[in-house]
């Protein structure tokens, strides 16, 4: 199934939480600061209902999405008000694969954990948790896998400030 199939299926579905998608263009000529859009065409979902569309992404007979591939963020700069989850599912069975992105407020990084719905999410969360300083409520095990314990921010977020030292040892 193509990406329009796939999209028709969640729209026919009403999975909860998708809002829109976006999809690959060339740049417009007659706009020089538009640049277009590369990339794979991706689903828009509401970060908050995240996990409940994954689910019904999971459970669709049409869709079984069976497998989470990949859940990261990206800051696009300093001044973004928000963070963006990227989340890659895949189904084995019908090899389709489908690309989401959620858009989450710095101000207020949290969102339900995907670990009940896809146990391949947790470690995913776990690094983003560390990195991009998300909260994912409901982890089941949230410790930090990367960074020590008493480190001090989020260091892949854009805005983040790299320490000059830390517990005596340089930095710069």
């Amino acid at each position: 199934m193509d990406f329009q199939g796939i999209l028709d299926r969640l729209t026919a579905i009403r999975a909860p939480g998708l809002v829109g998608s976006d999809e690959p263009r060339k740049a417009d000529p007659k706009d020089k600061k538009d640049k277009g859009r590369a990339g794979d065409p991706f689903a828009i979902v509401d970060a908050q209902l995240l996990s409940e569309f994954v689910r019904a992404c999971r459970d669709d007979d049409r869709l079984h999405f069976e497998q989470l591939v990949d859940l990261t963020a990206t800051d696009p700069s300093k001044d973004a008000a928000e963070l963006w989850i990227n989340v890659q599912l895949l189904s084995l069975k019908f090899r389709h694969r489908l690309a989401i992105k959620a858009l989450l407020p710095k101000a207020a990084a949290s969102l339900p954990s995907l670990v009940p719905v896809y146990r391949a999410s947790q470690w995913h969360e776990r690094e983003c948790a560390e990195m991009f300083g998300i909260r994912f409520v409901g982890h089941p095990d949230p410790r930090n896998i990367l960074l020590p314990d008493d480190w001090v921010g989020s260091p892949l977020r854009k805005d983040y400030e790299f320490p000059k030292e830390y517990h005596g040892i340089s930095c710069e």
